[in-house]
């Protein structure tokens, strides 16, 4: 299993504090309101903003939440946010995306290089790594969803392309245009996910030792506290052991 998807998985059992709550609520309401903003502002007609607000959902974000995020858009008052990607390599060669919502470019820019460069990485240009993902959809169950051929049987029925089931949960992936229709399919026979998300999966792996896989959990913990960025994505991978020590210790 990539290493980024480990420290995922770990990170969830662990559960979130209060404050990294409230900062994914934050990040979430800000891809609703940009997403709202793009188009209409009902989720049934704009799918931007269909997946935000089930991405929203997936992670118990109010409801009156996620109204006030799309309201914000109606009513003109946000700020000009885009979306940026970011592309580099961390220690060993591993390769890292990016993705960042700003309403300053130099800023968020800055951050994210200055982030590269502390734990002795290098930002590169668009396009310079994504060659090694592959852009999908990816929904995610606990465990105590559905059985593992039930898992399977109600992906196949909402069109998914692949499911992974363990003792972890089981994780859905599907075509990234495919990824609405997936969830709400999927919702509907098994209920509200766990997560619900665009996702960079990388087709090449990197394995690294302990030291570096250290360093990169770091980077990708001080690029996901930043503000602007919504989410990282990398592509090492380190034994079980290993990856069971650094997240012990």
């Amino acid at each position: 299993m990539a290493g980024h998807s480990q420290f995922k998985n770990i990170m969830h059992r662990k559960g979130r504090q209060d404050a990294a709550r409230a900062k994914t609520f934050a990040k979430l309401a800000r891809e609703i309101t940009v997403a709202a903003k793009s188009g209409l502002p009902d989720p049934a007609m704009n799918p931007r903003l269909r997946l935000a607000v089930q991405a929203a959902r997936a992670e118990n974000m109010p409801k009156d939440n996620i109204e006030r995020a799309i309201k914000k858009a109606q009513g003109g008052d946000s700020d000009n946010f885009e979306t940026v990607r970011y592309e580099g390599y961390g220690p060993g060669g591993v390769a890292i995306i990016v993705e960042a919502l700003t309403d300053n470019r130099n800023r968020t820019g800055g951050a994210v290089r200055a982030a590269f460069t502390k734990y002795g990485g290098n930002l590169g240009s668009t396009g310079s790594v994504a060659h090694t993902f592959d852009r999908i959809g990816e929904v995610v169950y606990e465990p105590e969803a559905a059985s593992a051929d039930a898992m399977l049987e109600a992906a196949i029925e909402a069109g998914a392309a692949d499911v992974q089931s363990d003792e972890n949960g089981h994780i859905v992936t599907c075509a990234f245009e495919d990824l609405g229709i997936v969830a709400s399919t999927l919702e509907e026979t098994l209920g509200q996910a766990t997560s619900v998300k665009a996702v960079w999966r990388p087709n090449i792996t990197t394995q690294v030792d302990e030291s570096n896989a250290e360093t990169i959990m770091k980077l990708i913990s001080a690029l996901e506290d930043d503000d602007d960025v919504q989410n990282v994505f990398s592509n090492f991978e380190v034994d079980e052991e290993v990856m069971a020590r650094l997240t012990a210790a």
